[in-house]
């Protein structure tokens, strides 16, 4: 792709998920922009084995820009990084057409392994500001992770996951992730939890009255015909 046709497709990509953007000369202000031009330098180099040019690259992007993405991330079209502050891109991360990523995520390995250690992204796959995503393994299409997830295990397309570690909370959901970019509106599962456990216990407590109840009621009835018992007995007397 040359470098008119790529600009072009930056500005139709960064208008279409970010509302904020006014013009098209915005475009070369982003840091999403500036930091995918240089990776795709960088990852020129990389392939034709020139790993210090390479690195000099990318590693220059990350100073100006606070994005770091390793030269030897293979990335898709249509990548868009909003604000992007402290994004970490590894070295055999796959990154698939129209991923979004948000600032603080990681894509990251587990520690010193060889070969694929990072992970692999399809398509659409939108991941919300802050979250983890550590190890090799895929997360599929249209999937969705939440703000502050941190993912350990695959995730299935058109799922959403959100917590620490990361749970799939959501399935089949259809919607394409980089058409509504939501980051807020995702299940909670720990408040979900939360409000069974309060059902629970106002369930319980109220059977619990229901049993005093009903043991006062037999209380009671023994009580009473103990004491006609004992009239009888008197009587007979």
């Amino acid at each position: 792709m040359g470098i008119v046709s790529y600009i072009r497709e930056e500005i139709q990509v960064i208008r279409e998920r970010d509302p904020a953007i006014k013009s098209n000369l915005e475009v070369f202000l982003y840091p999403s922009f500036r930091v995918i031009l240089s990776y795709r330098v960088a990852h020129r180099l990389y392939r034709k084995k020139h790993y210090f040019l390479a690195r000099w690259v990318s590693q220059r992007a990350a100073r100006k820009t606070g994005i770091e993405i390793h030269p030897g991330a293979r990335i898709g079209r249509g990548l868009f990084i909003d604000h992007g502050t402290g994004v970490i891109i590894g070295e055999t991360t796959v990154i698939g057409n129209n991923v979004t990523l948000y600032q603080g995520v990681t894509l990251g390995g587990t520690g010193k392994e060889k070969g694929k250690r990072h992970p692999t992204l399809k398509d659409n796959v939108m991941v919300s500001a802050g979250a983890k995503i550590l190890g090799s393994f895929t997360i599929g299409e249209n999937a969705k992770i939440g703000a502050g997830a941190v993912v350990l295990r695959p995730v299935p397309p058109n799922c959403t996951v959100v917590g620490v570690p990361g749970r799939i909370v959501k399935m089949g959901d259809q919607r394409i992730p980089r058409e509504e970019l939501d980051q807020v509106h995702l299940p909670d599962p720990v408040s979900n939890d939360i409000r069974q456990l309060q059902n629970d216990n106002l369930r319980l407590r109220r059977e619990i009255k229901e049993l005093e109840r009903h043991m006062k009621c037999m209380e009671k009835e023994d009580t009473i015909e103990i004491e006609e018992n004992k009239e009888e007995q008197h009587e007979t007397v």
